[in-house]
């Protein structure tokens, strides 16, 4: 009877001591803290109170409660966000049942949701997570005229629900030759862009009957372009080369939706068109392969853009080969060793991304009232020996 007792209790002892973890309240001392709203920290504190940021400071000025718990770092920043990626719909076993980022059964499908195919326990998502990233932009991945919807998630939760910041994003386009070789493609570039235009014209009067008394039906994948019109969505556009890039920009200009380019290897052929423009670009991963369309990507391009003014962010991206993604630190670390520099490139990995993303009112930066998603290192985040020591996210330590 004893012994039955005590294993009733065990699941009401694990219940109050997971709500004693979420609840947790958590200082975090750095000897740097980058905050992103402000110069570094020098041992800086980091106060965290029911999953937000409470208070941000020096130890001088920050008292630590008694009942905080205590985590100490050599530098802490705010949780790292990968602006592109395919975590989640791209599994690391690289077989078939976990290869959901494109559907090859046609080149233009806008209706697909990423939510219907994230995968919150995939290990790459941890994979992630414990290279310090908090926030990730995964959905439908490049290869097909329009691949399917994004979408913004946290890498932690252990279903879709919990994960999910933003359920539908942006919608994945791609131009140039960068299709898949399974899609049956279009031949030339022009019939690729019209059939797009095509598509968007029949959005166009798709929207108007939508929005007026008159009848229509449903339409899936009307809807999404419907909404990417109406600026609900944007249009993440893989591209590579100048003049694909420019095209993009001429398509953006006749139908007036938002836009983000992606890729962009021979974005400094051009820099002065793409400032004028204005369309943030989230950059390909900097040390690409360089083949095809982005054979002429180099290591300089991210800070070529960020010195042009031009908003970017940086990605994981998609590779065809196991683990399927990239360390975006290492990526980080090349571009800040070729141009851009280290603090700049912190900022591109978290606050500029935010803010290209729409989401910097809760992420990004260490400033009271965000939510509470920190990173924490034994060293240099950006350099190749240090290692992350501590991740927390939404206020709970989960590495």
């Amino acid at each position: 009877m004893r012994l039955f007792k005590k294993i009733l209790l065990i699941p009401a002892l694990l219940l109050i001591f997971s709500f004693n973890q979420a609840e947790a309240q958590i200082a975090v001392k750095g000897e740097t803290v980058y905050t992103m709203a402000g110069d570094p920290i020098t041992n800086g504190v980091v106060l965290i109170k029911d999953g937000k940021i409470e208070r941000v400071g020096s130890a001088s000025s920050v008292n630590i409660p008694s009942n905080y718990e205590v985590y100490e770092a050599k530098v802490v920043t705010p949780g790292l966000i990968d602006a592109h990626s395919v975590v989640g719909l791209a599994g690391h076993l690289n077989q078939e049942h976990d290869q959901d980022q494109l559907e090859t059964s046609s080149a233009i499908q806008p209706e697909l949701r990423a939510i219907d195919a994230f995968n919150a326990r995939e290990a790459l998502v941890k994979h992630l997570r414990d290279l310090g990233i908090t926030t990730v932009h995964t959905g439908h991945g490049p290869g097909a005229l329009i691949s399917g919807q994004t979408m913004i998630v946290k890498t932690a939760g252990e279903t879709v629900e919990e994960s999910t910041v933003v359920p539908a994003k942006m919608l994945a386009f791609t131009l140039g030759n960068n299709m898949s070789r399974a899609i049956t493609k279009p031949g030339t570039r022009s019939k690729g862009v019209a059939m797009l235009r095509q598509e968007l014209i029949k959005a166009q009067d798709y929207l108007e009957k939508r929005n007026g008394d008159e009848e229509y039906s449903m339409d899936l994948g009307m809807e999404a372009l419907a909404d990417l019109l109406e600026g609900k969505l944007t249009a993440l556009v893989t591209v590579h080369k100048a003049n694909d890039i420019m095209t993009a920009v001429r398509l953006q200009e006749e139908f007036g939706f938002p836009m983000v380019l992606d890729g962009a290897a021979e974005a400094y052929l051009i820099m002065d068109e793409l400032k004028e423009a204005g369309h943030p670009i989230i950059v390909h991963p900097t040390m690409i392969r360089t083949g095809g369309d982005a054979r002429n990507a180099t290591f300089e391009t991210a800070g070529m853009l960020y010195d042009a003014g031009i908003p970017i962010a940086f990605q994981s991206g998609y590779e065809g080969y196991v683990p399927k993604t990239r360390v975006i630190l290492f990526e980080a670390g090349v571009a800040a060793a070729n141009g851009l520099g280290m603090e700049n490139a912190l900022r591109v990995l978290t606050i500029d991304a935010a803010e290209i993303l729409g989401i910097q009112d809760h992420v990004g930066s260490l400033e009271a009232g965000k939510d509470a998603d920190v990173a924490m290192f034994n060293g240099d985040p950006l350099e190749y020996t240090s290692n992350v020591t501590g991740v927390i996210i939404d206020g709970v330590k989960v590495k």
